[in-house]
């Protein structure tokens, strides 16, 4: 069984853990998640220690994890001579990530290993934008944001990384018609207030970012059959 989630944003992770029990995910199971565990919750870095560890769990790059990348020149050292000799450059990384909720993962760097800081920064380097899955003869593409700049011309290597990591779909919005596409980043309720905590399904593609960072409880979706599972 394959399943997929996205933006937990430092969701409990005893919590998360409870929800994986909840939905019998195993050793069988693989389980895609689409970017953004980190930042505006204070667990965060604990699913990134998780996850150096886990063969049958992939994080693919989210937007929040790409601007801990941008600001990966931190965390050679973490401490505070660090942070007052960055360069303008650097400052304005730092804040614009900061600016999107970045204080606990960085609380959490400061009291991590640096084996495991140098580990996790290049577990996110090797981290893919997109995967394609096949299910019941359903294809599935799953992304952290869905495709900015869409043609139904245009070969995946052709977009950009921002493509994958910044878009916001309209409800009106298509992708393919052969090929489910699967993605976060945009909170549902963004959409309406009767989205509010659901997943949104259209035609062409599914958003699961269900407003985790926000207060709601994440949704866990088998894609299989396409049951849902939360707390």
């Amino acid at each position: 069984m394959i399943y997929v989630i996205s933006d937990l944003h430092g969701y409990p992770f005893v919590k998360f853990l409870e929800l994986l029990n909840k939905a019998n995910f195993s050793s069988d199971d693989y389980l895609f998640i689409l970017g953004d565990v980190i930042d505006r919750g204070m667990y965060g870095t604990e699913y990134l220690k998780w996850l150096l560890y886990q063969e049958n769990v992939e994080l693919l790059l989210g937007n929040h994890e790409a601007m801990l990348l941008s600001c990966s020149f931190l965390f050679e050292e973490v401490n505070e001579e660090n942070l007052r000799n960055l360069t303008p450059e650097s400052l304005e990384l730092l804040a614009n990530w900061k600016d999107n909720g970045a204080k606990w993962t960085l609380e959490g760097f400061y009291t991590m290993e640096q084996d495991d800081r140098i580990s996790i920064i290049e577990y996110l380097r090797e981290a893919p934008l997109y995967e394609i899955v096949s299910v019941k003869n359903q294809d599935f593409l799953l992304t952290h944001s869905g495709l900015k700049n869409f043609d139904i011309k245009k070969k995946l290597s052709e977009y950009t990384a921002n493509d994958f990591l910044w878009n916001r779909p309209k409800l009106s919005d298509r992708y393919y018609d052969d090929i489910k596409t699967v993605f976060g980043h945009s909170p549902t309720f963004m959409y309406g207030k009767e989205y509010s905590g659901k997943i949104i399904k259209t035609d062409t593609w599914i958003n699961i970012d269900v407003g985790a960072g926000y207060g709601y409880s994440p949704i866990l979706l088998r894609i299989d059959d396409m049951k849902e599972f939360s707390l």
